[in-house]
């Protein structure tokens, strides 16, 4: 089963500057130097604020952790050269949008002409996760089902309750930045592979996109991988956060396969009530009660995210992700919360915003330098 269902991580981090903590716009700069250590796995993203890490295309979850594991201390050490830390948060507490330098390249260009202000915006942070699903037929079809639990996906992730200097009262207030982007949010459900190709083209034929990577959605169909990649969660809060977070699409992914082949489809829920729970995962993360439009109950979030975890649980064996499923089940169970919950907690104690930045630049080094709390 493993072989099926490979591994690809995508990471974007702040560029933050250990002495203020504040952004810094040299993006350009840290990638030219860490080609040397990354290749092609150090990436440009819109602002100069932002480097992305991607990992290889692993073929089970322990590649994903020993990927991680090697690549962040190459990190750590390529921007502390430079008097950086690279911060995991979905948002930065107090950084202004106006203040960031757009990188230069096409892409992003045409994406600023496009988006204009909705684009300089964007000074958000996520982790995106790759499924490998080498049919593309399948790929849609698990894709519609695998909608129903993305509000999940985005409660364990929640990392974002700060926007230039305000505690929003909203977990996740990267989805609310990112809501405003044209072609974003929750697909629509697709009969099937040609009618998604279609859409897809069709758009290109008339202008609209140049290609499928134009399609935001929080779960898409690679245009050029033959993959599933979940684009709704924050950067989350550790590297164990995003192993266990991988390790859950994977086992999703593999469970829905699994009943696929035996002709059971899980719900293919509307895209208004997947919405529902989405609001309710940005605004309250674990703290949530969801809509259980299935068994129509209402239940917490906590208790949902344990009954998928059951539902998932007879893939464990084969993917080797026993270790990332009681991972998840302990955050659940852990007073802290999630990364969200943790940064408000700092706020609440001390009432400085300038603390949950010294806490962000704490965290994102646990597990990788030595003697970091």
């Amino acid at each position: 089963m493993p072989a099926r269902f490979t591994l690809g991580v995508e990471e974007e981090f702040q560029l933050v500057s250990r002495q203020t903590g504040q952004l810094c716009s040299c993006a350009d700069k840290i990638i030219e130097k860490g080609r040397k250590y990354f290749g092609e796995k150090i990436k440009p993203e819109m602002t100069q604020s932002t480097i992305e890490i991607a990992s290889a295309i692993c073929p089970d979850i322990a590649g994903v952790r020993k990927e991680l594991y090697a690549l962040r201390p190459q990190l750590v050490q390529l921007l502390a050269e430079e008097g950086l830390v690279p911060i995991r948060a979905g948002t930065h507490p107090v950084g202004r949008w106006q203040d960031q330098q757009r990188t230069d390249g096409a892409r992003f260009i045409a994406l600023e002409e496009e988006e204009q202000d909705v684009g300089r915006s964007l000074i958000i942070f996520g982790l995106h996760i790759h499924v490998g699903v080498e049919n593309k037929e399948l790929a849609v079809t698990l894709m519609n089902q695998a909608r129903m639990w993305l509000p999940h996906l985005l409660a364990l992730s929640s990392n974002s309750p700060f926007w230039i200097g305000r505690c929003t009262g909203v977990k996740s207030y990267r989805s609310v930045v990112w809501k405003r982007c044209h072609r974003s949010g929750l697909p629509e459900i697709f009969p099937n592979w040609e009618d998604f190709n279609r859409y897809v083209q069709t758009l290109i034929e008339m202008g609209c996109i140049d290609n499928g990577r134009r399609l935001w959605w929080d779960v898409r169909p690679h245009p050029f991988f033959n993959t599933l990649e979940f684009r709704i969660c924050d950067m989350p809060a550790t590297i164990e956060d995003s192993i266990a977070l991988t390790a859950l699409c994977q086992a999703l992914i593999a469970k829905l396969a699994w009943l696929h082949q035996r002709g059971i489809r899980a719900h293919a829920l509307p895209r208004s009530y997947i919405d529902e729970n989405k609001w309710r995962a940005m605004r309250y993360g674990l703290d949530a009660r969801v809509v259980d439009f299935v068994n129509h109950r209402m239940l917490s979030m906590r208790d949902s995210i344990h009954e998928l975890l059951d539902f998932v649980q007879d893939t464990v064996d084969d993917l080797g992700s026993h270790k990332e499923m009681t991972y998840l089940r302990a955050l659940l169970d852990d007073p802290r919360g999630t990364g969200a919950d943790r940064q408000v907690a700092v706020y609440r104690q001390t009432g400085d915003v300038q603390k949950v930045i010294e806490f962000l630049m704490e965290q994102s080094l646990q597990g990788i330098v030595p003697g970091a709390a």
